[in-house]
């Protein structure tokens, strides 16, 4: 439960919120949006907490973005994944500094100017193909194959192509990042990945819900998706510098979840995740061996990881280990 300090009340307090209309002004122009204002439960007393003014930020950063046509960075992911091109190679495609790309990933707001570049290098392939041969000298031989490729492929199935999404990317990432990952053990790093990127910065990795299956939580299109390797290492080729797409936050969770979890085979993860609440909950009245496609709600991970964060008193993300450790015990019966 999130608290927040009461000048009232003297102490921290659990607090509900309420949404408010909200206008700010932003070099002379008004923007208007749902902004949220916290209230201490004990008292009423209007409290501020960290939680509170990123939310606000968020909703604000959204309203600007769609009133003045700025890509965001989900869009700018897709430009990555379209052309299988890493941030760093974009950046120098477009005569930018190498950190540019990587900064707009991470929420600064690029220009006008920058942005409609960018959306034109979303929308247009052609645009892209040009921008490409223009100033193929600034980039590496490598990225240009990739990227020509990606292209050719475009024009080849233009009718049919589709640009990964987040939870595609992010799979690719633990599989290629991660040593002999199954389909079963990518399951659940996929599963704690979400839970401790939602407590510790308090947004979800990606918006796909999974199922409580037999096995543990399942993400059903990455099971159908990589499926036909069973219970062996998942093999991809790895046509494109993945590890680009992931923004450094993301990729500080993924990278410790896939050292304290990928660490245990994937029949031992799935035991792992039959001890916690959010797979148990989904399955009440089912029998051990029941199928079911009943969902595992977003918000009862969210509940379950920040009190597993409150409980170990995980200060970094590097105390992720706590926990595994202590879940590993179980299992073995220690």
């Amino acid at each position: 439960m999130n608290k927040a300090y009461c000048e009232q009340c003297g102490q921290l307090v659990e607090y509900k919120t309420k949404e408010i209309d909200t206008s700010i002004e932003i070099r002379g122009k008004k923007y208007n949006y749902k902004g949220i204002v916290g209230y201490c439960k004990k008292c009423g007393n209007e409290v501020s907490s960290n939680e509170i003014n990123d939310e606000n930020l968020e909703r604000l950063d959204k309203v600007y973005r769609n009133v003045e046509h700025i890509i965001t960075p989900q869009e700018i992911t897709q430009i990555l994944n379209k052309y299988k091109i890493g941030k760093k190679p974009l950046s120098k495609l477009l005569g930018w500094g190498e950190v540019t790309l990587a900064r707009y990933l991470n929420g600064d707001v690029p220009t006008k100017a920058y942005s409609d570049l960018l959306y034109n290098i979303l929308n247009d392939e052609k645009y892209m193909e040009n921008m490409l041969e223009k100033n193929k000298n600034l980039i590496t031989k490598h990225a240009y194959d990739n990227t020509k490729k990606a292209i050719e492929e475009i024009k080849e199935n233009a009718d049919n192509y589709q640009v990964d999404r987040e939870i595609d990317v992010i799979a690719k990432y633990i599989i290629t990042v991660g040593k002999e990952i199954t389909p079963l053990a990518l399951q659940k790093i996929l599963y704690y990945s979400q839970g401790f990127y939602k407590a510790f910065f308090g947004k979800y990795l990606f918006q796909d819900d999974c199922q409580a299956w037999v096995h543990g939580p399942v993400y059903v299109q990455i099971y159908e998706k990589y499926k036909e390797f069973k219970s062996g290492n998942i093999l991809i080729d790895k046509d494109y510098e993945i590890e680009d797409l992931i923004v450094d936050e993301k990729k500080d969770i993924l990278d410790a979840v896939i050292q304290y979890f990928g660490y245990y085979n994937g029949k031992a993860l799935e035991k792992m995740s039959h001890y916690e609440t959010p797979w148990i909950n989904a399955r009440a009245g089912l029998l051990p061996t029941e199928n079911s496609t009943n969902i595992i709600k977003k918000e009862q991970i969210k509940e379950y990881f920040e009190k597993v964060k409150s409980k170990y008193d995980m200060l970094n993300i590097l105390d992720i280990k706590k926990y595994s450790i202590d879940q590993f015990e179980k299992v073995i019966g220690i």
